[in-house]
């Protein structure tokens, strides 16, 4: 009964019929209460997505994987401090942390969002340690900064690893099969052989041997009836014979020997067929004997097995030697009998016929009726060198009749070892470009995705990785295109989502992201990546307050989402809600300390309530994370020059040029600075190649009128005025331009404004 329930449950597993697999598991912990089964329904509770009946289920218990369940569903109700606590109990310090490297992965997520960053990277390299192909422990730690190069963590030691850990699972099983099923044969047999009295067992033995030396072939299946009249065993294929009865079960019996005699295997030609089974008959008590004595032997008396299905006879002596050979025939594959001696209470039973040279033969399978035919000693060589070659799929597995190929194990290692290192390979690539991406080195890291095989490129998260570096870059365009490949290739897949609806918003496309956050509405609405598309799509339209309510919800669908808090606080800082603004990239930072875009938000904020220290440190906290952000150190370049910083904010400004010669940011800010330090001169130089990248800016007309008007230079002053008054600026500027030309012959009246 209990075995029913199990098998009902896991099939309702494997077909996600969750509430069937929750009430078949409720039926069986009622009937047969145990811990082992509250962990089952624990389980079933946790894939229908109700973590909360599996944290009061769990609650209490000590198993080790009851205290793993426990702690994944405290951590998915954000209950990390009872999460850790199942994890590694307080009065068991040097408990082992359950289920490996899974235990160490979910141990090194609660380290996280607690802030304990050096315990999360430990256990996340644990986690790696005991599987090398935890990809998602690999990513954890490229998102917290500390990954190894790809090269060191997926390396050819790792891919030997995994070899011999297949291999000894490979092995494991199968000589746990071969035990398994050669004790279950020889039990069969001997509570067959306790049921047949030693008359009864005589009788069986002579009818055997007068059947082989007959050479008698009948039709039909053998069935034995006992001397005394009695009914037959019908649970071994209504025979009452243990060597018949596995002759006929589905898996053919292990290589057993009986002490084979030295003469045994060369046994004269002229030596009778029933002296030969005597002997063998009299043998003593059955053992297992080396598998090489065992080839040498059974080389000398039987022919190899041919291909499934066909049973190859070489009939070498005549039909003295013929009466030695015995095929044995299970599921439909014969394989070379192995099977040489009996004991007592058992006998050769195999059907037999006496075979001349090329003369063929027929018989049948007792339970398939599969014709079987013989055929001449050239065709059984080429049988032998058939049997040898023949894929593993027509020759039966060792541990189910102990045919030995030679080279086979060796083929199956090169398979395994070649396939490891094929697969550590695609990983060096991908982890390698992964961590580039996450140093934010995003043009080596493109560099390396185009490495990979064209199958891998063209999956929607390669291309969806490609896309974000090209964000980083500023690249929009290549962004597009790169997120535009992914949701063709994966129109299904949420990767990157929120990403590419920012870029649309930056490339201003307004119909694409209405259409792309339609999309993804359509596709999944609890998911955040498409509530970050929606209120992108409202920012665009300048409608921040609806705006504000889609990010809002894409963070009460996920909290640890760290890019849906950011966006809020972008929103509240248009409203000039400051303050709700802070809390807002507080708690993007609390979801992931190294969201550079929350360091800037802080440090823009700050910067605008000319807060400038406070404005600087954050700047610099987000530029020691993303070092090659041209727009993080224009900023940081801005406060330093606020704070009088000049050299250093000079020095920095520089950086931001060679980082990105496109930003026309940093040269404005550049120029700026120089005219500050009375570089007059050099400040109109860095104008006029700014002029080439931004040749509709106004702001930059107007700083040139200012450094004309600095120099005495009136005419080009009103000149370089009028121009940014013709490039139709904002009502702020107009004004400020306005009055600049007010002033314009007052000496030494500088607007900073501008």
């Amino acid at each position: 009964m209990e075995a029913v329930f199990i098998d009902s449950i896991q099939n309702s597993l494997r077909n996600f019929m969750y509430r069937n697999a929750i009430f078949m598991c409720e039926r069986l912990c009622a009937e047969f209460p145990s811990e082992v089964h509250l962990q089952l329904l624990a389980d079933c509770y946790l894939r229908n997505n109700q973590a909360y009946a599996a944290y009061h289920i769990l609650k209490g218990t000590q198993m080790a994987q009851s205290r793993y369940l426990f702690a994944l569903s405290c951590f998915q109700m954000d209950l990390f401090n009872e999460a850790e606590t199942a994890l590694c109990p307080a009065n068991e310090p040097a408990s082992e942390i359950p289920n490996g490297a899974a235990g160490h992965y979910l141990l090194g997520l609660i380290y996280r969002y607690t802030d304990r960053r050096k315990s999360a990277i430990r256990h996340f390299r644990q986690a790696l340690s005991l599987d090398a192909l935890f990809w998602a422990a690999y990513e954890e730690l490229c998102m917290l900064g500390s990954a190894e190069d790809a090269a060191v963590v997926f390396s050819e030691a790792a891919a030997l690893s995994i070899q011999k850990q297949q291999q000894q699972q490979q092995h494991g099983h199968a000589s746990q099969n071969f035990m398994t099923s050669s004790e279950d044969r020889i039990a069969a047999a001997a509570r067959t052989v306790e049921d047949v009295s030693p008359r009864q067992l005589r009788t069986m033995q002579s009818n055997n041997v007068r059947d082989m030396t007959h050479g008698a072939v009948a039709s039909g299946g053998i069935v034995n009836q006992p001397p005394n009249g009695g009914p037959p065993n019908l649970s071994f294929y209504s025979t009452p014979s243990p060597i018949v009865a596995q002759q006929l079960s589905g898996v053919a019996p292990p290589p057993l020997c009986r002490n084979v005699q030295p003469n045994l295997a060369t046994v004269s030609s002229d030596s009778s067929p029933k002296s030969t089974v005597n002997a063998a008959i009299q043998a003593p008590r059955r053992k297992f004997v080396d598998e090489g004595k065992l080839r040498k032997i059974s080389g000398r008396l039987f022919s190899d097995s041919g291909p499934r299905r066909s049973t190859r006879l070489a009939a070498e002596t005549g039909a003295s030697a013929n009466a030695n050979a015995a095929t044995l025939m299970g599921n439909g594959t014969t394989h070379s009998t192995k099977y040489l001696g009996s004991s007592k209470s058992s006998s050769v039973a195999l059907r037999a016929v006496t075979l001349r040279r090329g003369q063929a033969w027929a018989s049948e399978s007792f339970e398939e009726g599969i014709r079987y035919e013989a055929f001449d000693d050239s065709r059984s060589n080429l049988a032998a060198i058939a049997s040898t070659s023949s894929p593993s799929g027509d020759v039966r597995s060792d541990s189910e009749g102990m045919t030995t190929i030679p080279g086979r194990s060796n083929i199956e290692d090169s398979r395994v070892h070649g396939g490891a290192s094929d697969i550590f390979g695609l990983l060096r690539v991908l982890g390698e470009g992964y961590r580039l991406s996450w140093m934010y080195r995003c043009q080596d890291a493109l560099d390396i995705y185009r490495k990979l095989p064209h199958k891998h490129y063209n999956t929607g998260w390669v291309l969806s990785q490609v896309g974000k570096a090209y964000f980083e870059l500023i690249d929009y365009l290549e962004a597009d295109r790169a997120f535009s490949l992914a949701r063709r290739v994966s129109p299904y897949s949420l990767e990157g989502m929120d990403v590419y609806s920012t870029v649309l918003y930056h490339l201003k496309e307004d119909m694409k992201l209405s259409y792309l956050a339609q999309e993804l509405v359509s596709t999944d609405r609890l998911a955040p990546q498409t509530w970050c598309a929606m209120g992108n799509c409202y920012s665009l339209q300048k409608d921040h307050d609806t705006a504000l309510k889609n990010f809002q919800r894409a963070v009460q669908l996920n909290s640890r989402f760290a890019y849906a808090h950011t966006l809020c606080g972008h929103e509240y800082v248009a409203l000039e809600d400051f303050e709700n603004g802070i809390k807002s990239y507080q708690n993007a930072l609390r979801a992931d300390s190294r969201h550079y875009n929350a360091w800037y938000g802080l440090g823009m904020v700050y910067l605008r309530q000319e807060k400038f220290e406070f404005s600087e440190h954050h700047f610099r906290m987000a530029f020691q994370i993303n070092p090659r952000s041209s727009v993080i150190m224009s900023y940081l370049g801005t406060a330093l020059h606020a704070l009088k910083r000049n050299e250093e904010a000079l020095m920095m400004m520089e950086k931001a040029i060679l980082a990105d010669k496109k930003n026309p940011l940093p040269m404005y800010q550049k120029a700026i600075i120089l005219v500050d330090m009375e570089n007059l001169d050099e400040g109109l130089d860095v104008l006029e190649d700014l002029k080439e990248y931004a040749p509709r800016e106004c702001s930059v007309y107007a700083l040139m009128g200012k450094i004309y008007k600095r120099r005495n230079m009136y005419d080009k002053a009103m000149l370089h005025f009028g121009l940014a008054l013709d490039l139709k600026p904002s009502a702020a500027d107009v004004a400020t331009i306005k009055a600049a030309i007010e002033k314009l012959h007052v000496p030494d009246e500088l607007d900073d404004s501008l």
